[in-house]
């Protein structure tokens, strides 16, 4: 998905009486009445207008703002906003460095389909193109990263675009929308007359949301048809709060649910029928899974390399149902059986009514060799946290803290620690909030900043690593201003520890520029020099006490967890391998003991005096 295109827009003829007001204003009284509570942003010298009005409005009430310590902040702060509520989230930057600095926040939104709108203050009109002082042409360096953008030319034009930038991030896939200020824009006089969200059409832009019916029933059809289905779940699902209906189908044919990174959240990991995330770090019953299934129904997902391994070895024995409400993403990566271009939860809506109509009920029979295959996997390749005699390890840091706050809204940054927390921790719709898409290190405090400010009654919890964290450390200045409460976990290995695994795998542990060690800095004093309570643990005896106490301080808190330093993650597909053909899976006791082994094509069991396997007749 990338910027779309709008014929042409129409406003409804005004019934209210205008007054004479500034851009900046104008700007201010829109957002509000696009329902906006909170705003993200940094002041500058071409925004100032802007700030003006805001200072007016916040003072009277209904709207506040989040001085953060970095434009990046501030877009991560807005998406985390969005990821946690469903709402568009708002972040304003000045121009020139102020709004370039947006730039990686907004590619994180934009990779991710999360709603955002993004206000930048521009150098006023007469001196754009003219390289005047802090000018850059931020509507051409977004282009391809936002959904749609605007420069605006007249403040007459102010609220009505404010009111499309709105609809167009929420509405069909969402995503950010950039509106650019000039500074004299904000200034000017003119007669305002508000637009309403519900005033405006956009005739060239229409998303498909109701599914084609003839296609339903196909999918009905091969649903119903197969003995090895499996549910592969995306973000898509999160965005249209299709958690109910993902259950419903799930659990009427008694189809095994396999979730990305996105879509982690959306089906109860601790029902029977969940395995979990597949794909790179997956589990490995998600990955023999979705090898060998007969039926892949994907579900708001996009078939990201991340998660199909090597493309034309994944799920190719399955026929496949594509649900999603971009047309783009349907069959770019993987031609679909049945393609249904639709909102995911109208679709799922009107699949199940189909199969009420035709009184189709759950055949557990048809698929209970398939589940018990499936549950043979997991018990033998389970995720297990491992104990070490002297050091922690960073495993069972996480499934630590999963057990206690079961029900927080958890933010990562990237790397091992995210991949290991997408592995261990269980929670629902929502409350699992990560960079997928571009892997943004530096994520992960403001993301819990943005989602704890929509949510302050909420818990919310960020877990880092050592590295990611100094991307964006100057965040904890915004938590002390404002007294935002989100707790921090750095899971420390002193690494850059998924560059330094890829490194020890594929680049004969040659590791360049990967160590942190030298030149870290003591992140409790640095918490403390914030004004912020700081803890540090090395131990297992000290694990559950210290996560109690951090969960039960009043105020933020940063939990430096020292943990073993050379801890990989697994299970892994390595580049180009199959899904099935992950590095790392435990060795169990019981398989050595009788000689038992998996065929690393399709994960059938065979006996390792078999030289090959029974099933797909791979050399084993």
């Amino acid at each position: 998905m990338r910027s779309i295109s709008i014929s042409e827009t129409v406003r409804e003829a005004p019934t209210k009486a205008s007054t004479r007001q500034a851009g900046g204003y104008a700007l201010i009284d829109s957002l509000k009445r696009n329902g906006v509570e909170h705003i993200f942003g940094y002041p500058g010298g071409a925004i100032l207008p802007i700030y003006d009005e805001l200072f007016k409005a916040e003072a009277t009430g209904g709207i506040k703002h989040i001085l953060v310590r970095h434009e990046q902040g501030a877009a991560h702060a807005a998406d985390g906003y969005a990821r946690a509520t469903g709402k568009v989230g708002v972040c304003f930057a000045t121009s020139g460095p102020g709004a370039t600095n947006l730039v990686t926040g907004i590619a994180t939104a934009q990779m991710d389909s999360i709603p955002m709108v993004i206000v930048t203050g521009q150098v006023g009109r007469q001196s754009i193109g003219t390289d005047a002082f802090q000018e850059t042409d931020i509507y051409g360096i977004t282009l391809p990263i936002v959904k749609h953008s605007y420069v605006v030319r007249d403040p007459r034009d102010m609220s009505r675009i404010v009111a499309e930038a709105f609809h167009i991030a929420s509405s069909g896939r969402p995503g950010p929308v950039l509106i650019d200020v000039p500074k004299d824009v904000g200034l000017e006089e003119f007669d305002y007359i508000p637009v309403e969200p519900g005033d405006i059409k956009l005739p060239g832009y229409r998303p498909t949301v109701k599914g084609n019916p003839r296609q339903i029933n196909q999918a009905v059809n091969l649903i119903r048809e197969s003995k090895q289905p499996l549910l592969y779940v995306g973000g898509g699902a999160i965005a249209s709060n299709a958690h109910a209906e993902i259950q419903q189908l799930a659990e009427l044919f008694q189809i095994p649910v396999t979730t990305t990174l996105m879509g982690k959240g959306v089906f109860d990991e601790n029902n029977p029928l969940a395995l979990g995330m597949l794909g790179m770090h997956g589990t490995a019953y998600a990955n023999f899974a979705v090898t060998e299934c007969d039926l892949l129904i994907a579900v708001g997902a996009r078939f990201d390399d991340r998660v199909t391994g090597k493309l034309d070895e994944f799920a190719a024995r399955a026929k496949v149902i594509h649900i999603d409400i971009d047309p783009a993403e349907v069959g770019k990566n993987r031609a679909p059986d049945v393609p249904i271009v639709g909102d995911v939860r109208q679709v799922l809506m009107d699949l199940l009514r189909r199969c009420h109509e035709l009184s189709i009920t759950a055949d557990s029979t048809q698929t209970q060799a398939w589940r018990q295959r499936i549950g043979n996997w997991r018990e033998d390749y389970p995720l297990v946290a491992p104990q070490y005699p002297d050091v922690l390890s960073p495993q069972e840091v996480i499934a630590e803290v999963g057990k206690l706050a079961p029900m927080a809204y958890y933010t990562t940054d990237v790397g091992q620690h995210q991949m290991w927390s997408a592995q261990f921790l269980k929670n629902g719709p929502r409350r699992w909030i990560s960079s997928a898409g571009l892997g943004t290190m530096g994520f992960g405090l403001p993301a819990a900043m943005g989602a704890k400010v929509a949510l302050p009654n909420e818990q919310v919890i960020c877990i880092s690593g050592d590295a990611s964290f100094q991307m964006n450390l100057q965040e904890l200045g915004t938590l002390a201003q404002h007294g935002i409460n989100v707790k921090t976990i750095i899971i420390n290995n002193t690494w850059q520890g998924m560059v330094r695994q890829w490194q020890e795998a594929f680049y004969e542990q040659r590791y360049s520029s990967s160590n942190m060690e030298v030149g870290q800095p003591d992140f409790v004093l640095l918490a403390q020099a914030f004004g912020i309570k700081g803890m540090r643990i090395h131990s297992r005896d000290e694990l559950k006490d210290a996560i109690a106490e951090m969960l039960a301080h009043d105020g933020p808190v940063l939990l430096d967890a020292h943990v073993k330093k050379d801890e990989n993650c697994y299970p892994m597909v390595a580049p180009g391998k199959s899904n099935a053909q992950m590095i790392g899976l435990p060795k169990r006791s019981k398989l050595e003991a009788t000689e038992l082994t998996y065929c690393s094509n399709c994960g059938v069991k065979n006996v390792q005096s078999n030289n090959f396997c029974p099933e797909c007749g791979t050399k084993l």
